[in-house]
């Protein structure tokens, strides 16, 4: 398995809508366990191919807490089927979006199609920090980041803050 780059706020690959995978093969198995060991390895619970440089509908997710046995999940072409209409606001973070946080409201349960690791089409209802961090995920495949959920002055905000830590960590 490779440790993949991780690309970082304002990359255009993030801003890019993913492509559909036409099936699951070997090459994206093995693209989809380097995705993970390289979400392991950066302390994430979500990493989407477009942070990686790849502009395919490919997410992986663990939210297994320390301590846990690890529950990795593979969802190659997912999608939302349903939401509901209760919310929930959730403080998210995002590899991509290094040492940043914000609040953001998303619909506390969503219903997913995708198919799995091993090419068989699935659904699941996700919910709580589950259906949070795959609606996470799910966005980045449509070239949307987390601070696009906030307010234009929180965004600013978050922003400035990563280059003014990109800056400290140059010097």
């Amino acid at each position: 398995m490779a440790k993949l780059k991780i690309y970082e706020y304002p990359h255009p690959i993030l801003k890019k809508k993913a492509e559909n995978y036409s099936g699951v093969d070997d090459e994206l198995r093995r693209f989809l366990d380097d995705m993970l060991e390289t979400m392991y390895e950066a302390n994430g619970c979500g990493l989407a191919a477009p942070q990686v440089g790849v502009s395919k509908r490919a997410v992986v997710v663990d939210i297994a807490r320390e301590g846990e046995e690890p529950a990795p999940m593979y969802l190659v072409n997912p999608e939302i089927i349903w939401k509901s209409d209760e919310k929930e606001i959730c403080e998210e973070g995002c590899l991509s979006l290094p040492e940043l946080r914000a609040e953001v409201e998303r619909p506390a349960s969503v219903r997913v199609r995708y198919i799995d690791y091993d090419g068989k089409a699935c659904e699941l209802l996700a919910e709580d920090f589950l259906a949070v961090a795959i609606q996470h995920e799910l966005d980045h495949l449509d070239g949307i980041l987390y601070i696009d959920h906030v307010s234009r002055l929180k965004r600013q905000m978050l922003v400035k803050k990563l280059e003014k830590n990109r800056k400290e960590k140059r010097s």
